[in-house]
């Protein structure tokens, strides 16, 4: 089995990041696939699932345009956003009957944000007992499935 992302390690959040573009950009400029894990493409924002998860299934839903805050978006913009997490939910209830979710965007530095200049919201599926503190207590990611195949079975499910 493959893992693009095991073991995942606090050194790739602290290490430099290349600072050729916009990850999320780049991903908007390949055919949709695996490889750029785009999900679905809307008409202002698109749905991708997280390279590096906190659990299977972890989705973003993200504008097109490039911008660093929620508020340099038009409503209409945030409106799609907020229709492609929810179907990203509905999604993931029939692929992994999560028992909660986080939802959330860390925007600026210092709340935390990964990727800063392009905003995002996080899906994160939930289930109690489930192994997400490993991450900060044991600098581990643990998913029981491989990205490749998240990815695989969430667009069958969106298509459906």
């Amino acid at each position: 089995m493959k893992h693009l992302w095991s073991p995942w390690r606090m050194e790739y959040i602290k290490s430099e990041k290349n600072n050729a573009g916009c990850v999320f950009c780049e991903a908007l400029d390949q055919t949709d696939g695996a490889e750029n894990l785009i999900v679905f493409r809307g008409q202002s924002a698109f749905l991708i699932l997280n390279r590096y998860p906190y659990t299977s299934g972890h989705l973003m839903a993200l504008p097109f345009e490039h911008t660093p805050t929620l508020t340099g978006l038009n409503p209409q913009i945030r409106a799609e956003m907020m229709e492609l997490t929810t179907k990203g939910m509905q999604v993931l209830e029939t692929l992994y009957q999560p028992q909660g979710y986080n939802l959330g965007a860390n925007i600026g530095e210092a709340a935390g944000a990964g990727i800063e200049e392009h905003v995002h919201l996080h899906i994160v599926p939930r289930w109690k007992g489930d192994t997400n503190f490993i991450t900060t207590t044991g600098e581990t990611r643990v998913l029981p499935e491989a990205l490749e195949e998240t990815y695989r079975r969430v667009r069958e499910a969106w298509e459906a």
